[in-house]
């Protein structure tokens, strides 16, 4: 397990005739048990594109451009309301009125964006500054005379908290960082609200029903760590729609005293960590490190967690890659987007030399590449890649490889595959995915065309799984089932495969495809497929999943208890009322054997071994242990080949990079592979 290395302090909204930054950091904390969410989910597409500073108009042309078309699930829109004059980026962060009026549109055209954006299937998210207002006095961009704690038809002087100092430096202090104002010692700070008040919240949430009257889908909510867990809560619970998208941004600091962990009972919350790692292991590390990233770093929960490669803050305080960094940042993307880790954001902004300096061409986005604007969205080995997350959504990671440097490979079980070559020359290797056999294209060097087609390079993966590439130095390979080269749109299948565990004399599947109608009951009848499980290949046209039910044909269901099973395309299995992906019937053709797994932690540098009485487990020399993979970790995992009905003794040990040896603790453990070929060993470390 790779150590967490600290986050460093991000930088925020400048204020206003200062031309100051203020530093906005939380603490390093291990992440609480998550509450159940509820976000307003779009299907399996999950990625944002984070579209900085556009204009509405700039916007509602990208959805149907370029966002709906590629598969961004959200697009995330700046802090829309009305705020202070100025060009630089900053102004977006410092609110005068929720009035929906400023550089980037008035309320009509936001409407207007919205209403596209859903055409094109495109969900959309609101940048919502509520912990503070501005600081000084002068005109909105709505005309509102406006003063400090003064902001006529919004708020007054009773409405911020009694705290009128600058945070300044200190965030150990939790009165400090979350009732005084954002701000450095010395200079200007940003009125900031009484968020414990009920006006307060009754007015921030007035503002966000207003957005959703709109159409809005959900929000990310900026600088939460300055406002107490309880009181976003409180404003959540006033709000329409409860189960609204929900993205908290809160950074971790070390030893400070508000935890991003915290606000995971409210929604879910930007993993900054994640970020700043990236940055460090593409620009001085080895990509093989990356092995078990994710949650054994440490992190928050996957399934609560957001990602990035780099924000608008990040990009210009240099703690996160950016644009400037070539191959380092494009990469990044390809794995964050590959990786199944959390739900994935893209940057997408301007170029800058200043790092105050605002939206080029007055927020118009004409053209992509045109008058400074990056459209990192829309680079291809990023944009096709969102297809590859949408079509391997909810698998884990299968068939990793790596080269112990730079060069890095994993599949999305039966669903996609990714190769990546950091390394300064190319690489030819033969890759081991769990592909259905065919001709892919190479998302990240073609398009796939509407009649089956790719413009760029393909591969073919046999029926053994595999296939063998050339890959130049930082490029990458991505196949994914989206892609497959003669598939036309249409030509959707599943092959649904069900257990038999429950005996039934006969087995139906009773189905609808996504959008279609329901078969009539009892549905197609199941066929026999291998020992334990029955299947069934459906077509589904067009649709890219289907609502299944089963049952005997007699009467008797199973209905996954009245919700009915959701499932994908290709190759699914439904067990004891699990959803899964693969051919259960391949998977009974493996090697007899031993699957070791065993749920132990450890300290940096230290690996986990299985050592035991078989020549194959090193007949009891822990310099002949046979490492496990700790790619799910706590738990560490190895497959190990024995004959079938071997009997066999064994035990874990620990050991460090200077080759210190910890046995677990008790007696021998015992085994015996079975005559049908391989026995599963689930264990936890003895201390």
């Amino acid at each position: 397990m790779r150590s967490i290395a600290p986050a460093r302090r991000r930088t925020a909204a400048a204020l206003t005739g200062a031309g100051l930054v203020l530093g906005l950091t939380t603490t390093l904390a291990a992440p609480a048990q998550p509450a159940a969410a509820a976000p307003s989910a779009n299907g399996d597409k999950k990625v944002t594109a984070v579209l900085f500073e556009w204009s509405f108009d700039s916007i509602a042309r990208e959805c149907t451009r370029t966002l709906g078309p590629k598969g961004y699930g959200y697009v995330q829109v700046s802090p829309p309301q009305e705020r202070i004059q100025g060009s630089a980026w900053w102004t977006a962060y410092q609110p005068v009125s929720y009035k929906i009026q400023g550089p980037l549109g008035d309320r009509d055209s936001f409407r207007a964006m919205v209403n596209t954006c859903h055409e094109a299937g495109v969900k959309v998210v609101v940048d919502a500054v509520l912990n503070h207002m501005t600081s000084g006095s002068g005109t909105g961009t709505a005309g509102t005379q406006y003063s400090k704690y003064n902001y006529p038809g919004t708020y007054g002087d009773a409405d911020f908290h009694g705290c009128r100092r600058p945070i300044g430096s200190d965030y150990k202090d939790r009165s400090n960082v979350q009732d005084c104002e954002l701000g450095e010692t010395g200079k200007p700070s940003l009125a900031d609200l009484d968020t414990g008040s009920d006006y307060v919240r009754g007015r921030i949430a007035g503002y966000l029903n207003d957005l959703l009257s709109l159409g809005v889908d959900g929000f990310r909510m900026d600088a939460v760590k300055h406002i107490p867990a309880t009181d976003l809560a409180a404003i959540r619970g006033k709000l329409t729609d409860r189960n609204v998208h929900w993205m908290q941004e809160a950074i971790h600091g070390a030893g400070e005293a508000v935890s991003p962990s915290e606000y995971l009972a409210t929604g879910d919350v930007q993993e900054f960590r994640y970020t700043t790692d990236l940055k460090r292991v593409f620009g001085n590390e080895k990509l093989a490190y990356l092995k078990n990233f994710g949650e054994a770093w440490g992190y928050m929960p996957s399934g609560q967690s957001g990602t990035m490669v780099a924000n608008h803050d990040t990009e210009r305080n240099g703690s996160s890659l950016s644009y400037r960094d070539g191959a380092n940042y494009t990469l990044a993307h390809v794995f964050m987007l590959a990786h199944p880790y959390g739900a994935p954001s893209v940057h997408s902004g301007y170029e800058f030399g200043d790092r105050d300096a605002g939206a080029p061409n007055g927020h118009q986005v004409n053209a992509c590449y045109s008058n400074g604007w990056s459209c990192q969205h829309a680079w291809r080995q990023i944009a096709n890649m969102v297809a590859f997350r949408n079509a391997s959504e909810g698998t884990g990671i299968t068939n990793w490889w790596d080269n112990g440097s730079n060069a890095v490979a994993f599949g999305r079980g039966s669903k996609a595959y990714v190769a990546v070559n950091h390394e300064g020359g190319s690489l030819t290797q033969t890759f081991q995915t769990s592909l259905p056999a065919g001709t892919y294209c190479d998302v990240q060097h073609g398009d796939p065309t509407a009649d089956g087609g790719c413009t760029g390079t393909t591969y073919t993966v046999g029926a053994d799984g595999k296939f063998t590439a050339t890959i130049g130095g930082n490029d990458a390979v991505a196949l994914h089932v989206g892609a497959r080269v003669g598939d036309k749109p249409g030509d959707h299948t599943a092959t649904v495969y069900y257990s038999t565990g429950k005996n039934w004399s006969a087995y139906h599947i009773h189905y609808a495809p996504t959008g279609g109608a329901w078969t009539t009951a009892p549905g197609a009848a199941m066929e026999s497929a291998c020992t334990g499980w029955v299947k069934k290949t459906i077509t589904l046209g067009s649709a890219t999943g289907l609502k299944a039910a089963f049952n005997n044909g007699a009467g008797t269901w199973d209905n996954n208890s009245g919700a009915d099973y959701t499932l994908g395309t290709g190759d699914i299995t439904v067990r004891n009322g699990i959803v899964g992906t693969g051919n259960p019937c391949g998977d009974q053709q493996t090697e007899s054997g031993a699957s070791f797994a065993v749920t132990a932690t450890t300290v940096p540098g230290q690996n986990v071994y299985v050592v035991g009485d078989q020549a194959a487990l090193g007949t009891w020399s822990p310099a002949a242990a046979l490492k496990l993979d700790p790619a799910a970790y706590p738990v560490w995992k190895l497959d190990v080949k024995l004959p079938a009905g071997t009997s066999f003794e064994y035990k874990y040990i620990r050991k460090d990079a200077s080759g210190n040896v910890t046995w677990e603790s008790g007696a021998n453990r015992t085994a015996t592979v079975p005559a049908d070929g391989r026995i599963a060993l689930n264990d936890t470390w003895r201390g």
